[in-house]
């Protein structure tokens, strides 16, 4: 898997509560990211088997919204991603400007 900026925010994101399922808006209100970046890394991470994505059992018109579909990380994504995201953290620099985060942590 390629990591990049977006990819680790979506991985930060789905590790915060990882048996938690996240759908699209919450996950575009989580990261900041627009929907044309989010689903790109969303279609990644399950062909890579670290994400599984489920449509949410809703009649619309009941509802009175279309049904979501619900992301989360597998057994396999969990371990993966912690494993990339400290990998990705072990190369930022610790001293120098912050990237946004925590005073000395990046922000992803």
């Amino acid at each position: 898997m390629r990591m990049t900026i977006p990819v680790a925010k979506v991985l930060s994101a789905l590790l915060a509560e990882p048996g938690t399922e996240r759908y699209g808006l919450d996950l575009m209100k989580l990261t900041g990211l627009p929907s044309g970046t989010l689903y790109p890394v969303l279609h990644r991470l399950q062909d890579a088997g670290w994400l599984a994505a489920d449509w949410e059992e809703v009649d619309p018109a009941v509802a009175g919204r279309p049904a979501r579909r619900y992301y989360r990380l597998t057994a396999e994504g969990v371990v993966a991603a912690r494993r990339a995201l400290a990998e990705l953290r072990a190369l930022a620099p610790q001293t120098g400007p912050s990237l946004g985060g925590a005073a000395g942590a990046p922000a992803w």
